[in-house]
């Protein structure tokens, strides 16, 4: 996401959220969640709004932002590209779809491409094991995928 969405307005929202939620049992991870909603990542300069308004230390709030990987540190593209490397996925060939899926856009995992299209990262399990080797472009999962299959996939999500 653009620092655009660092704005008044978002800090706004931001506040508007801690409000509804700082006196509910479990506030942090949902004010977390919610602020994630609203700048696409949580930046340090999230962080320390919602430590502030929580009255809790910017640790504390950094500890629980990297302890989960459903948190984002940095922006990330418009289309999050999961690969699975969980052991199924792994010994039905996932990495050869990292592989093919770097190549194509000229992205390493964790990266996002240039234009910001897209962002690359490499999962565990998602609870397909079934459909190995498989991966998720935002809320869209592939399965049962080979090489072959990624330039078609990454189309869709180009134009």
């Amino acid at each position: 996401m653009p620092t655009s969405y660092l704005c008044e307005e978002s800090f706004a929202k931001l506040n508007k959220v801690i409000e509804d939620y700082k006196d509910i049992s479990g506030a942090l991870m949902l004010i977390l969640q919610e602020a994630q909603e609203i700048f696409g990542y949580l930046p340090i300069e999230v962080q320390k709004v919602i430590a502030d308004s929580l009255n809790i230390p910017l640790a504390e709030v950094y500890g629980v932002v990297t302890f989960y990987s459903q948190f984002r540190l940095n922006p990330v593209g418009k289309n999050v590209i999961s690969v699975c490397l969980g052991t199924a996925c792994y010994v039905k060939g996932a990495q050869k779809l990292v592989d093919a899926i770097s190549n194509d856009l000229n992205i390493q995992v964790g990266e996002t491409s240039k234009d910001g299209n897209f962002t690359l990262e490499a999962t565990r399990c998602i609870g397909a094991c079934g459909l190995a080797p498989v991966l998720t472009v935002n809320e869209d999962v592939y399965g049962r995928l080979t090489e072959a299959d990624i330039k078609n996939i990454l189309a869709k999500y180009k134009k």
